[in-house]
């Protein structure tokens, strides 16, 4: 790629990254609304949403008929996960003709209205080979829907941390090692290249999927964060995320840097040598997790 190429390409995502930090007033406003009956509410968001998708968002906006024609209703058969979040399906959408991730968000589930329109803004600006492309959302009354590109090989959990349930093999050195190296390619982009970076907060291997190559893909963006700028050392935050994975500084002050998604790699590649998770790794004894993790090598 050449240099001209490469500056618009980083010129472009600066712009979209701060276009999101601009929404931040659209953000806030979803923190307000309490007050407001449930169908108020209901329409309050899906007018947000649809304001901000014709001004900011790239992705394809969906109506809730077009997915339920493309999952078949959201047939059980179709169904390819669920977690506190909601439920994901296999869908076939017709323009553009593909095969999709459907997941339908929980109305009652953990990923609220601010996470879901947060993971709109940032998989429509945000742009790499290791980050899920969003394909398109629905926000049509009181559903919360996320259509992204399929990938046939699941996550790296199904491979690797949950073989009793999926019946799957255990990955290879080599392509565990092409997972980790590509995963850190993603993380990477959000701190480096983005501009100003992002913090992805929800680094784990359930949120790392895998395509027909087991080439690995960041999804899962509701947690993300717009990281430190300028002169500042940190973001104060929330504390936000997976326990275990959560990085015990951010945990414990709510001080949000780029380290902590290093911190949450770090148990992930613990967890991609030994093939254990590692809150099981944490039980095995009192000893430091290093040497608990080189005693399993040994074995």
């Amino acid at each position: 790629m050449s240099e001209e190429r490469q500056f618009t390409r980083r010129s472009s995502s600066r712009q979209g990254i701060k276009d999101c930090i601009d929404a931040n007033n659209t953000l806030s406003r979803f923190e307000n609304i309490s007050y407001k009956t449930d169908s108020s509410r209901r329409r309050f968001i899906s007018e947000e949403i649809s304001k901000l998708g014709k001004g900011n968002i790239s992705a394809q906006i969906f109506t809730f008929r077009e997915l339920c024609v493309a999952t078949k209703n959201f047939n059980p058969e179709n169904q390819l996960g669920e977690g506190g979040f909601g439920r994901v399906y296999k869908g076939h959408i017709e323009t553009p003709e593909k095969v999709v991730a459907v997941k339908q968000l929980d109305k009652n589930g953990y990923q609220g209205n601010r996470e879901f329109l947060v993971e709109v803004m940032m998989l429509s600006l945000l742009h790499h080979q290791n980050l899920v492309n969003l394909v398109g959302y629905c926000a049509d009354g009181d559903q919360r829907i996320l259509v992204y590109e399929y990938m046939p090989n699941g996550s790296l959990d199904d491979h690797l941390l949950d073989l009793a349930r999926t019946k799957n093999k255990p990955l290879d050195w080599d392509t565990r090692m092409k997972v980790a190296a590509g995963a850190a390619r993603g993380l990477e982009y959000l701190h480096e290249t983005a501009d100003p970076p992002v913090v992805y907060r929800d680094f784990k291997a359930s949120n790392i999927l895998l395509d027909q190559e087991f080439n690995p893909k960041l999804s899962d963006f509701g947690l993300a964060k717009v990281g430190p700028t300028g002169g500042q050392t940190h973001v104060s935050t929330r504390v936000m995320g997976t326990y275990g994975y959560c990085a015990p500084e951010y945990a414990l002050t709510g001080q949000l840097t780029m380290k902590s998604d290093v911190y949450s790699f770090g148990v992930v590649f613990l967890e991609m040598i030994t093939g254990r998770r590692y809150l099981k790794l944490k039980t095995l004894s009192s000893s430091p997790m290093h040497k608990r993790a080189g005693a399993l090598l040994k074995i």
